[in-house]
């Protein structure tokens, strides 16, 4: 890949997150005009609003979607709620350790990480269970039979926080007893599962590690595309992306009323309207255990290290 391919790969990325950041500057600057024109108050430092994080696991970049999300989000709450993107995993994750967002959709990796300063809200249900998979995958028409066989590529992660899209697949070459830069003949991160398909589709990249849920509802939405790739390994079972807040707000009101909205959405009429958009089911409640096999793989890349 030239770097001039890099370049483009990486703009696909980049591209749907100044639109959404343009889209959320606009929404979040309307929220905070209609909170102090109520004089409403919340302990945050924007007062009235819930802020709602969302990392590049979330098919954000259907704009319905975030317009529906939002707006069932604030009438089952009972208040004004802030959709927050970032480019990153790290970047949504800092905000919801350090308090400036009440709650967040991340990953199951940085849930790990800070495992003593988060507090799992909900978790979706995706296909009846709590739970997803890694898959790396390939150019339809390639002839290759395992991961083995990836050896030399050029490969496409999601992000460098992400489970699916980085952290199984260097648990697979931490079994191997090598490094990805010591396996590919190069690697980079495209911020965004849909983008890891794209560079495979259209050959920008050899091979790719992306979320198994994105691809499979992917396979629905835009089928002419993930198409053109096909599945090479399929990882063992994680903990489906959680929504978390900090430990220190776990009793808070504003954390309450988001858990009982998530997990009450499956009985609303624009509840159900999302849940289909993102092909869930609903949300549950769920133990920190059930992503002890990401903590496993954690320790197993920190021992190659």
């Amino acid at each position: 890949m030239s770097d001039r391919d890099e370049r483009r790969c990486q703009r696909l990325g980049e591209h749907a997150v100044s639109r959404r950041a343009m889209i959320g500057g606009a929404m979040a600057s309307a929220l905070l005009a209609a909170s102090n024109a109520n004089g409403e108050t919340s302990g945050s430092p924007h007062p009235g609003i819930i802020r709602f994080g969302l990392t590049p696991v979330f098919l954000s970049n259907d704009l319905e979607v975030l317009d529906e999300l939002q707006a069932y989000l604030t009438r089952a709450i009972g208040q004004a709620v802030q959709l927050v993107t970032q480019r990153t995993y790290q970047e949504v994750t800092a905000l919801l350790v350090s308090g400036n967002l009440e709650a967040a959709w991340i990953c199951g990796y940085p849930f790990m990480k800070f495992r003593d300063e988060l507090e799992l809200v909900a978790t979706p249900l995706w296909r009846g269970r709590p739970v997803y998979q890694s898959y790396l995958i390939v150019g339809r028409d390639r002839d290759i039979a395992g991961i083995d066989d990836c050896e030399g590529d050029i490969h496409a992660f999601s992000d460098p926080d992400s489970n699916s899209g980085y952290l199984v697949t260097k648990t697979y070459l931490a079994e191997r007893g090598v490094t990805e830069d010591g396996f590919f003949r190069k690697s980079f991160f495209t911020y965004g599962h849909r983008n890891v398909i794209r560079a495979v589709a259209s050959g920008l990249a050899d091979s790719g590690s992306v979320d198994g849920y994105v691809w499979e509802v992917m396979r629905t939405t835009e089928p002419d595309l993930v198409d053109r790739t096909r599945v090479l390994v399929k990882s063992g079972w994680h903990g489906f992306p959680p929504v978390a807040a900090a430990a220190g707000q776990r009793t808070s009101q504003a954390v309450a009323r988001i858990r009982s909205a998530l997990l009450d959405m499956n009985q609303d009429v624009v509840g159900r309207s999302v849940l289909a958009r993102l092909q869930l089911d609903g949300f549950v409640q769920t133990t920190a255990e059930s992503y002890d096999s990401i903590g496993a793989n954690m320790e197993r890349v920190r021992r190659l290290e």
